[in-house]
Order: structure tokens, then C-alpha cells, then sequence
């Protein structure tokens, strides 16, 4: 058995990894990478494989770094099965529609300028046509049901586990028949964190003898996840009394819906004024429709609030907004408002615009909740706190950062430092013989893999882009 490493290695997006299994090939994830455009246009396009020797897919959970290059599978070739859970499919049905649109809109405009300088004009990466045909190889797998990969001649066994990370998330338990020798393997996807709002905790899922884990925060402490809502609150209190517009980028699956659920907690107990919210992005209030259809993937307190008559998501006292004029609309408000939108990294979509209107004001604050990718924009508003007179680029124009910006990761989905080292303390030294580390930055990598050291663990790799590793 081999693994060859194509995509989330030292970095945290573009996640692709390729299973050689007695001659055949499995590939766990097909994310899209996310980063500087021209490099990642080129890399998204020129996959390191042959889409046509794929068997077939698992997908760990719907984000468009573990799945927007999907399509580009279909498009090359591949016609197999994709297994998931049925939350992941009906989140990929809205997630990867809309990553077509954005592909061929983007095209569009791109090649608008080549066409002025007689330059050849590029293809999109892929079309809403490619989408729809990725969709129909879809298929359901629900957590703790065994398959067997008919793909593999009965020599592979799948199993899902909740992964807490993103509804409908799951790592993936192979139980593997190589001649003689039998190995389990398992590959976490992305991992969430224990007693965050609405999601059941991670899994545990059981001894094995290989993994490949993300490292996200491999030495990075979250805030107390169960400190989120008075730290939320302050937040909200602070620019309220500033009568200043709190501006949110998130991500429109998991984290916009986690903003809501505690915005309506804290306004329910009365810790919060009755100030205005909106949920500008079609794609979240999509993604919003597709939790209210999985309520068995709620933990036990939302679970409560549901049988008590709790409206998590807002539907009396949030506005979602879909049309483009009512988006623009927001901007002309002179009031203290909530403005949620896409995108989560601040790269694309309506935030750009809800961002380049607000920035500049020094009553309103930019609250950062989720993770961001080097390069992006996000990530130079997080550290534009540290440089006297900021500025950043929005359309190609440098706007004054004056609004404050909070960060608070209590709101991260991902496992921290610490939970990572609670996760691995439950496996067995002796039967997990191979850790390979992914979807992480270098320095956060290798601090997680000294800790893993320590705790007793063997082999810890790192692997690079394309490096291959025999098992």
C-alpha cells in the first residue's frame, strides 16, 4: 500500500490524498486549493494524478478546500463513486453549484482584459454542466454503517465517524486486506472541537495502525469554546454603545450558523440589545436550510432548545438576504447593525464589498472567527493589528484600516493544541504505528509533532507536496 501526498501538505488547503491499494487507487478529499489566484488556478488545474485511473473518492466533509475539486475530477475523467455522508451531499449540492458559478464568472472576467491585449483566453476550471454530473456520483454512507468498496474486490471496509467539525463531517476508518497482512487506517479529515454550539462532540474512533491527521492549530490554545458567548457578547455591547456596524466574515456552512445560534441565545437571555442582524449570502442561507433537515446531527443542548420551541437560526429575528440589491442596501444603513457574509477568508463574494464600506470607520469593529489562509485578505486584517496606520487592498484600492479588529477563535472548528493532544493520548502506542501530519502550516506541524514525540508515538511525518510513502 502506498500514499502519495497531493495537496494540504505544510499548508492547510487543497486537501488530496492518494490511497494505492493491490493496484487500485483511492482518493481521500478533492479540495480546492486556496490562495494567490494565478498559483492557485495552475495548481487546481494541473492535478498530480490521472483522474482516470481514480476508483473512487471519500469525502470527509463538504468545505471547498476538502471538495471544490471535484468537478475538476469529473472533468478529466474520473466517473466513480464519491462516498460521503448524506449531510456532506446535500451540503456539496449547494457548495459546489456555487463554486461553478464563481469559476465560470471569474473566467468571464479574467478573459474580459485578455480579450483587450489579444491575449489567448482561458477555460474555467470547471462549469455548472461538470457539477451536476459530479453530483450524480454521489453516494450516502451514514456514520457507523460499514461498507464494503465494491471498487476494491473486497479487500477495503469504510466506516464514517462524527468528525464535530462541520455538519455532516466524518473521519473514515479503512480496514484494509493486503495479501496477508491486515491493516487498519484512517484519515481524520478536519476535527473539530468538543462542546462547541449545535454539533455533537468528535468521535473517538478506536485504535489503528496508521492516520492521517490534520494539524491545524498543532500549537496554537483557543479560548474555552465555553467562553464564546460572553466574549461574543461583549463584542456586540462594545459596538453597539459605539452605535458602530459589527462585520463578520464567515464561512456560509458551520460557523455563519454558529454566529446565529449564540446571537439568539444571548438575545433570548437578554445579554444583548435587539440589534438588527443579517445574513448576507445566498450560499449560507442555502447551507442554513440544509442543518434544519439534519437534526439528528444536533447535540443535546440544541437538541433542547429545539423541543422548547428555540428558533436557533433566526427565522423571526434575523434577516437573511439573497438579492444582490438588498446586499447593497445594508450599506446605506446609518445604525448599528450585525452584517454576516461570505467569504469566511475575505477572498470573494459580498463581504469584499461590506468590508471596503466599513473599514475605515472607527466605530465599527470587524469581528474574525474563523481561521485564515495565508495570503488572503483576512490574514492582513489580522495583522494589520500589529502596524501603526494599516492598510489593505480591496478591488485593487488600499483602504485605511480604522475599525477594530477582535479575533476571537473560542468560534474555531477546529481542534486546538491541546484537544489534538487529547485526541491522540486515547490511541495505543503499540498499534498506531504511522502519523502523517497534513492541512497545516509548517511551524504548527512540527510542534505537534514533537508533542506527539513525547507522548510516545513513533513515526511522525510531515510529508511534502507529491512526496509518496510505502505501508
Amino acid at each position: 500500500m502506498k500514499i502519495k501526498f497531493h495537496g494540504a501538505a505544510r499548508t492547510v488547503t487543497g486537501s488530496q490524498h492518494l490511497l494505492e491499494i493491490n493496484g487500485k487507487s483511492l482518493l481521500l478529499d478533492c479540495g480546492l486549493f486556496q490562495g494567490k489566484r494565478e498559483e492557485s488556478y495552475k495548481r487546481n488545474k494541473n492535478l498530480l494524478f490521472d483522474p482516470q485511473k481514480i476508483n473512487a473518492v471519500i469525502l470527509s466533509h463538504a468545505h471547498i478546500d476538502h471538495s471544490g475539486n471535484l468537478p475538476s475530477l469529473w472533468r478529466n475523467g474520473f466517473k466513480g463513486n464519491i462516498y460521503a455522508t448524506p449531510a456532506t451531499i446535500d451540503l456539496c449540492e449547494i457548495m459546489l453549484r456555487d463554486s461553478g458559478y464563481i469559476q465560470e464568472k471569474d473566467i468571464e472576467y479574467v478573459n474580459k482584459k485578455r480579450r483587450k491585449k489579444n491575449e489567448p483566453e482561458f477555460n474555467p476550471l470547471y462549469t455548472i454542466d461538470d457539477v451536476i454530473n459530479t453530483l450524480n456520483l454521489f453516494k450516502p454512507v451514514n456514520y457507523y454503517e460499514e461498507l464494503e468498496i465494491p471498487e476494491f474486490d473486497g479487500k477495503v471496509k469504510m466506516k464514517f465517524f462524527n468528525a464535530g467539525h462541520i455538519l455532516g463531517s466524518a473521519q473514515t476508518v479503512l480496514e484494509i486486506n493486503q495479501n496477508t497482512r491486515k491493516i487498519k487506517f484512517a484519515f481524520t479529515g478536519d476535527i473539530g472541537r468538543p462542546g462547541l454550539p449545535i454539533l455533537r462532540d468528535p468521535d473517538f474512533i478506536g485504535n489503528v495502525n496508521c492516520i492521517i491527521s490534520e494539524s491545524t492549530y498543532g500549537n496554537r490554545v483557543h479560548d474555552k469554546s465555553d467562553g464564546m458567548e460572553f466574549q461574543f457578547a461583549k463584542t456586540i455591547n462594545e459596538t453597539y454603545n459605539k452605535s458602530g456596524k459589527l462585520i463578520i466574515p464567515a464561512f456560509s456552512v458551520g460557523r455563519t450558523q454558529e454566529i446565529v445560534y449564540v446571537y439568539t441565545k444571548l438575545l433570548n437571555e437578554g445579554k444583548i440589545p435587539d440589534v438588527k442582524i443579517f445574513v448576507d449570502s445566498p450560499l449560507s442561507t442555502n447551507a442554513t436550510e440544509v442543518f434544519r433537515k439534519h437534526p439528528d446531527s444536533f447535540d443535546k443542548e440544541t437538541a433542547k432548545l429545539l423541543r422548547n420551541g428555540v428558533d436557533i437560526f433566526g427565522n423571526t429575528h434575523v434577516s437573511y438576504i439573497r438579492d444582490a440589491f438588498y446586499s447593497k442596501k445594508l450599506n446605506e444603513l446609518d445604525e448599528p447593525v450585525i452584517i454576516i457574509s461570505a467569504s469566511g477568508m475575505c477572498e470573494s463574494g459580498r463581504i469584499l464589498h461590506h468590508l471596503k464600506n466599513n473599514i475605515e470607520n472607527k466605530n465599527n469593529t470587524i469581528l474574525i472567527v474563523g481561521f485564515m489562509a495565508q495570503h488572503t485578505l483576512g490574514r492582513q486584517i489580522i495583522d494589520s493589528r500589529d502596524k501603526p496606520n494599516p492598510t489593505v487592498k480591496i478591488f485593487g484600492d488600499s483602504y485605511q484600516v480604522n475599525a477594530n479588529v477582535v479575533v476571537l477563535n473560542s468560534f474555531s472548528a477546529h481542534a486546538d493544541k491541546n484537544e489534538l493532544h487529547e485526541y491522540f493520548d486515547k490511541f495505543d502506542r503499540k498499534l498506531l504505528e504511522d502519523i502523517f501530519l497534513v492541512h497545516g502550516e509548517l511551524p504548527q506541524q512540527q510542534a505537534l509533532k514533537s508533542a506527539l514525540e513525547k507522548m510516545g508515538f513513533g513515526k511522525i511525518y510531515i510529508p511534502s507536496d507529491g512526496e509518496e510513502f510505502e505501508i
